[in-house]
C-alpha cells in the first residue's frame, strides 16, 4: 500500500482521496489553509490521518527566519484554524493539543521551534503505523479460520498513515491465511467503501465482495457473514463509539444474528471528557453529498429536495464485542476497563 501522508522536503504529501479509485493523485500541501482546506473537502479522512496531517500542518505554520515570537503566533494561528475543520474526529484535538505543548517549549529562535514540531508530527506518525501493526496483530486473533467479514467505511491504510486499522485486523488475518472473503458496504453518501475500502483490498489481494449498505442483514441471516469490524472517530469513556453513518444499524444487525462485532481504533481515539456517546459532536455535511452519485456526478433528487446528512452515528457499548487497540483488547467495553487501559498507556 502506498503512504496515506507524509512528511517529503518540508512538505506534506497526501493522496487526494476523492480521486480514488480512477485516479491515484498526490497533493503537494505548504501551508496550513491547504491542509485544513484537504481535511474540510475530504482529500484526506480517517480519524487517525486527520491527526497525522493536522500535525503536520502545525508544523507547517512556522517560518524559520521569521521572529520567534511571530513563529509561536503562527502556530497559535494554525492550531485554531485546523481544529476547526471536522468537528468528531477526536483524533485531530489530540494531536493539535500534542503540538501546542510543543511550541510552548522554550527555543532560541524559531528555527528550532519549527524543528521541533517536524519531529513531533513524524513521532505521531510513526505512532500510529506501530500501533496499526499492534491492532493487526491483535484483532487477528480474535477471527476464525475461514473468517469472512464485513466492514463498513474504510479503516484501511487510507485512514491512517499505511496499514490501517479496522483493514489492519483483516489484512493481518490475511497474512496468516484466515479470511475467506470480506463483505465491503459501499458506504453512501461518499461510497468510502466501494471507492476506497475495495481499492485497498484490491491492491492487497484479499478476496472482497463489494455490497450496498442495506445488504448487510441479509447476508448475515443466511449465515454468510462471521465477525464485523470497523473504525471508530471517536470513543466515549464507556466505550459508546461513533463511525462513519451506518455503524450503528451494522451493528444492530451483527447483535441480531449472533456476529461478533469489533472496533478497531488507537487509543488516541479515545475521549474519556465524554462520560457517554450523547455528547460526541455529530458532523452534518452538505446535504447535497446524498444528491448525486457518489462524489459528484448523477443527480439523484428533483430538485429542491430536502434532505439531511449527517456523517456519523453513534454504536451504543452494548452492541460491541470488543474493542482491539495497540495495548489490547477490552471486551466487552466498559468505562472501568477503558478508563484502566488508556491511562496506564499515558
Amino acid at each position: 500500500m502506498p503512504r496515506s501522508v507524509e512528511w517529503r522536503d518540508g512538505k506534506v504529501i497526501l493522496i487526494d482521496q476523492t480521486r480514488l479509485p480512477a485516479q491515484e493523485l498526490y497533493l503537494t500541501l505548504t501551508q496550513p489553509a491547504e491542509v485544513a482546506e484537504a481535511i474540510t473537502r475530504m482529500s484526506v479522512r480517517g480519524a487517525p490521518a486527520i491527526g497525522v496531517v493536522a500535525a503536520m500542518g502545525v508544523a507547517l505554520a512556522v517560518d524559520p527566519t521569521a521572529h520567534l515570537s511571530t513563529a509561536r503566533s503562527s502556530v497559535e494561528a494554525a492550531c485554531d484554524l485546523l481544529a476547526s475543520t471536522r468537528p468528531t474526529a477526536v483524533n485531530l484535538f489530540w494531536a493539535i493539543r500534542r503540538m501546542r505543548r510543543m511550541a510552548g517549549s522554550d527555543y532560541p529562535d524559531a528555527a528550532a521551534l519549527r524543528e521541533a514540531l517536524v519531529d513531533e508530527a513524524l513521532a505521531i506518525s510513526r505512532e500510529q503505523e506501530e500501533a496499526d501493526r499492534a491492532i493487526g496483530h491483535n484483532g487477528a486473533a480474535l477471527l476464525p479460520e475461514g473468517c469472512r467479514v464485513i466492514t463498513h467505511c474504510n479503516a484501511g491504510g487510507l485512514a491512517t498513515v499505511e496499514y490501517g486499522t479496522a483493514l489492519g485486523v483483516i489484512r493481518a488475518a490475511h497474512e496468516m491465511g484466515k479470511i475467506e472473503n470480506v463483505f465491503v458496504d459501499e458506504t453512501r453518501p461518499l461510497l468510502q467503501g466501494a471507492r476506497l475500502t475495495a481499492w485497498e483490498l484490491q491492491k492487497s489481494g484479499i478476496p472482497l465482495t463489494l455490497i450496498c449498505d442495506n445488504m448487510a442483514g441479509h447476508f448475515m441471516s443466511r449465515g454468510e457473514i462471521d465477525a464485523a469490524v470497523v473504525g471508530a472517530d471517536r470513543i466515549a469513556a464507556n466505550g459508546d463509539t461513533a463511525n462513519k453513518i451506518g455503524t450503528y444499524p451494522l451493528a444492530v444487525l451483527a447483535q441480531r444474528h449472533g456476529v461478533a462485532f469489533y472496533v478497531a481504533a488507537p487509543l488516541s481515539t479515545f475521549d474519556l471528557g465524554l462520560p457517554d456517546g450523547s455528547g460526541i459532536p455529530i458532523e452534518e455535511r452538505d446535504p447535497g453529498e446524498i444528491c448525486v452519485c457518489g462524489c459528484g456526478g448523477t443527480e439523484l433528487t428533483p430538485a429542491g429536495v430536502q434532505a439531511r446528512n449527517p456523517a456519523f452515528d453513534i454504536t451504543p457499548a452494548e452492541l460491541i464485542t470488543a474493542i482491539i487497540t495497540e495495548a489490547g483488547v477490552l471486551g466487552p467495553p466498559s468505562a472501568p476497563t477503558i478508563r484502566q487501559m488508556v491511562e496506564a498507556a499515558r
